[in-house]
């Protein structure tokens, strides 16, 4: 492990005291607020946002008693934005195996994870395979495609290699190099932020800053198109699913909790419901007035779901006690 002299503490979307991690490798930037002795979360972001996204987050967990981290997955926000490799996939299996070696290598300690999307994911991946280093899972909310139609257990190995070798072909052919650029910089991007939210974000200057920079990023389209591969091409057992049927055997299942907004229009509310359906022993909380990113559009009434929750299901009073002193 090699990390970099934590830099001083600063607010709003440059919230903590930040740093560089190499794992494997990669650069890793990351970010951490609140006392060292304090209970570990650690925050992940969704598709095309960084640990920046957790602004309205970090000092409201951290005064509700902990030590929070904030992670740039692998392809996004500081971190390093990889191409395609031979061997290594760029999927939530790399992403996970990042987390873990993020918890055992810096915080040092078992934390709560809890994810926005693709985060939610990462987390719950993480939990599946590294359990010892995860105390409890939340995912607001949790996508996956095969949510809605699941991976057959088998498949033909002739269907396989045509299906790797359409997708390769077609994320080759895309013109990202030209796409992604432009899109950074044009309203494209507000539009298709605002997709994810219910409430306006036309004059949230900050929110539309921390998504662009990294996707201005030289190293922006070889990492998304090396993602987009990755992601279409996981094998069923890195799908959600199978995740969930995994951590389901453990002998003592990490506690998990789904935050969905009721106005999402990326990951419909009823994927969440049928989750629960299906799984009595997960959780779902539903917020009203908030889309694809709960815990940037409605922070407070997100950190009440998540603190009550966590001290439900950890046995820490002290936490909802004090998010509702400060």
């Amino acid at each position: 492990m090699h990390a970099t002299a934590l830099q001083p503490a600063s607010n709003g979307a440059d919230w903590g005291e930040s740093a560089v991690w190499i794992w494997k490798g990669y650069r890793c930037h990351w970010r951490v607020l609140g006392d060292p002795k304090a209970p570990a979360m650690v925050l992940l972001h969704g598709f095309g946002a960084s640990s920046s996204h957790w602004r309205h987050n970090a000092a409201p967990l951290t005064k509700a008693g902990y030590r929070v981290y904030g992670l740039d997955l692998i392809g996004f926000g500081r971190s390093e934005q990889p191409g395609l490799h031979p061997h290594i996939r760029l999927d939530n299996r790399l992403w996970a195996r990042q987390v873990a070696g993020f918890l055992e290598q810096v915080v040092q300690q078992p934390a709560v994870l809890v994810g926005n999307s693709l985060g939610g994911l990462t987390a719950l991946t993480t939990a599946a395979f590294r359990p010892e280093w995860v105390t409890a899972v939340v995912a607001a909310p949790l996508p996956d495609p095969a949510l809605m139609q699941p991976l057959p257990r088998r498949q033909p190995r002739r269907l396989r290699q045509l299906k790797r070798r359409t997708v390769e072909l077609l994320c080759r052919l895309l013109p990202l190099e030209l796409l992604v650029p432009l899109i950074s910089r044009t309203a494209l991007l507000r539009i298709g932020l605002q997709g994810a939210y219910s409430r306006s974000i036309r004059h949230d200057r900050e929110l539309h800053q921390l998504i662009a920079s990294p996707a201005r990023r030289p190293t922006a389209a070889r990492s998304l198109r090396a993602m987009s591969i990755g992601m279409a091409l996981r094998p069923r057992g890195a799908t959600a699913p199978a995740l969930l049927e995994r951590l389901a055997k453990h002998d003592q299942p990490k506690p998990l909790l789904l935050i969905w907004g009721r106005q999402d229009r990326f990951v419909p509310l009823l994927i969440g419901e049928k989750l629960q359906q299906q799984h009595s022993w997960l959780k779902l909380r539903i917020l009203d007035g908030s889309g694809h990113c709960p815990h940037d559009e409605s922070p407070e009434h997100f950190h009440q779901e998540l603190l009550r929750w966590l001290d439900l299901n950890l046995g820490r009073t002290s936490a909802l006690e004090a998010q509702q002193r400060a």
